[in-house]
């Protein structure tokens, strides 16, 4: 989850329209009032989140409940937005990727606990890791494979992309990031090389066998994979909100390269609910099933109670849907595209949504988890408690909880910092300054106030509560969300010794793009408090720079961390013709004057 930025702020305090009311009184097995009120919220989504297109369909076990499209597939034609409508649907390819992977696994020709070098056998990377297990096909599904998230370099571009399959020459003078099984990081490097195991294995292009063995069996004529937009005439153009842009190409096939629509996603979902059976087809067994729905890192201390499938999602805490047993589910987003798919398996209820705007994340998801509750009431009664905040403590913080608490922390939102402000605490995270208020159930959660006067709704971000754990020798900051918990970071100490590190401070340029998509405005490299950071600042929201806390290894490797102390993304210093460059992730970086 991103922390909104001032002006995202300013722009919910502003408001356009009412928020639609719920309806209060759903018949039994009548979806009328379910779909009518639908209908309103996704108009005002799309209003508030300047939306172009946006479909949605909802399934009822075999039955497709509804399906509709709203706004404009092509809005400079008037090309509306429907059921049918194509759009690129980032990593819910993932699930797709998955299921083949199952399917070859129950034919015996892969195990997916073996390693994955069985199947890629010029699949290598670095390690700092000696004793560590070997990586695996299961670990590569539910993100616990401790690779990069991504190799950047040519993920995105406006140029014919390299082929997927090339990545494990590009992969090998890299490192892991975390030893197999430490902790849920996810990596659509890893879905990647699972694809390329999917096409060694199968002896066919990858997107020929998906074609072949999961989108025709499942009835998805209008689906495909591709590094672009499908050519066909149902495919929506995508939009930065409301302006028209062009989607670049996407090298990394299998993990987010499906084009399709919300009608055709509709009968993955009812094959799911089937036990694997789509129409006269089986597409899984019943059993396969089942394990992808399973949770597989229930031995994993570090995800607390944080749980994943096969593919699937099954915790969250950015929304959930209350006593409704599992919550299965993915989301997905590329340049100009997002979408959301959530399932509950055991009331055979599902809803995807799909749209053609940058913008539309917080929509998507919003709409589809409004649209399951409704559902959910519906067909079987199931109300969702009232959301209600947690009342402040009003007792003063001990001095020894606010000493416990200061400190720094390298979270998945970069490095933060709690520091006592008098007998209270606060928070400074993502170039904003935050109240923590203590709850009456001993939590912590943010607060925050525009020019310091006046509050603001964080939304779900302020129902998040945080307390502090110590796992494994860790001093830990943990992230609530009801009964939901998940690591948010770990206290970090400033490195012995930046002295070798000092003189590369400054400005930076990428001095190999080339034909990549930018992703990133501005680089920057500097001290603060005695921790070395990479500022980032995003080319699509300007206002939201991420500061990454970098840890040296040696004078010429660093880790870039995520939420634990001692993990993180490789960091290089390399000469090239001569000069010192800076190399992450495929791409060279020079300083420059600013």
């Amino acid at each position: 989850m991103k922390l909104p930025s001032i002006i995202a702020l300013i722009a919910t305090l502003s408001g356009c329209a009412a928020v639609p009311p719920r309806p209060t009184n759903i018949t039994g097995g009548d979806y009328t009032s379910t779909k009518a009120y639908l209908t309103k919220l996704i108009r005002y989504e799309m209003d508030k989140n300047r939306v172009t297109g946006l479909s949605i369909a909802l399934v009822d076990d075999q039955r497709l409940i509804w399906a509709e499209g709203f706004g404009y597939a092509d809005q400079e034609r008037k090309l509306p937005a429907t059921a049918e409508t194509l759009y690129r649907v980032g990593s819910i390819s993932k699930l797709f990727t998955d299921t083949a992977a199952m399917q070859l696994a129950e034919q015996g020709r892969f195990d997916i606990d073996q390693p994955l070098r069985t199947y890629l056998s010029d699949f290598s990377i670095k390690t700092r890791y000696p004793d560590a297990a070997e990586i695996t096909p299961r670990q590569l599904m539910t993100h616990h494979s401790g690779l990069p998230r991504d190799w950047l370099k040519g993920f995105f571009t406006t140029a014919t992309p390299g082929h997927f399959t090339e990545l494990k020459k590009d992969i090998r003078h890299d490192y892991v990031a975390y030893p197999p099984n430490t902790v849920l990081s996810y990596s659509n490097l890893g879905i990647t090389l699972l694809g390329d195991a999917i096409q060694q294995q199968s002896g066919q292009p990858f997107a020929q066998y998906m074609q072949k063995s999961v989108l025709t069996p499942l009835g998805m004529n209008n689906s495909s994979f591709d590094t672009g937009p499908a050519t066909s005439l149902l495919m929506a153009k995508g939009y930065r909100g409301r302006e028209a842009a062009i989607e670049p190409a996407l090298r990394d096939l299998p993990a987010g390269g499906l084009n399709s629509s919300v009608t055709d996603l509709s009968h993955f979902i009812s094959m799911v609910f089937a036990g694997g059976i789509s129409g006269n087809q089986r597409i899984l067994k019943t059993e396969t099933v089942a394990e992808m729905l399973r949770p597989q890192n229930s031995a994993v201390p570090l995800d607390f109670n944080f749980r994943i499938g096969l593919g699937w999602m099954l915790s969250t805490l950015d929304s959930s849907i209350k006593n409704a047993g599992t919550v299965a589910h993915h989301s997905g987003a590329t340049p100009f595209f997002r979408s959301q798919m959530y399932l509950l398996p055991e009331h055979k209820l599902g809803v995807v949504v799909l749209s053609n705007s940058s913008t539309a994340m917080q929509a998507v998801d919003h709409i589809a988890t409004q649209a399951l509750t409704l559902a959910l009431e519906a067909k079987s009664g199931i109300q969702q408690p009232q959301r209600s905040r947690i009342p402040p403590d009003d007792k003063p913080l001990a001095m020894e909880t606010v000493q416990e608490y200061s400190g720094d922390y390298t979270t998945v939102a970069g490095l933060a910092r709690i520091r006592a402000c008098g007998r209270d605490l606060c928070a400074d995270a993502a170039n904003h300054s935050f109240d923590l208020v203590r709850g009456s159930d001993g939590l912590f959660r943010l607060e925050y106030s525009l020019f310091g006067i006046i509050p603001l709704d964080l939304g779900a971000l302020g129902d998040i509560g945080f307390s502090r754990r110590t796992v494994a020798g860790r001093d830990l900051l943990v992230a609530h969300a009801g009964e939901q918990e998940m690591l948010a970071g770990q206290r970090i100490d400033p490195p012995s010794n930046l002295s070798a590190w000092r003189r590369y401070l400054g400005d930076y340029e990428i001095i190999n793009l080339e034909s990549d998509h930018k992703t990133v405005e501005r680089i920057r490299l500097l001290e603060e408090r005695g921790f070395l950071l990479i500022e980032l600042t995003p080319t699509e929201s300007p206002g939201e720079k991420a500061r990454i806390p970098l840890m040296p290894v040696s004078e010429n490797e660093g880790r870039l961390l995520g939420p634990l102390n001692d993990g993180g993304e490789t960091v290089r210093i390399v000469a090239v013709e001569g000069e010192e460059r800076v190399l992450f992730s495929g791409y060279l970086l020079k300083k420059v004057a600013r």
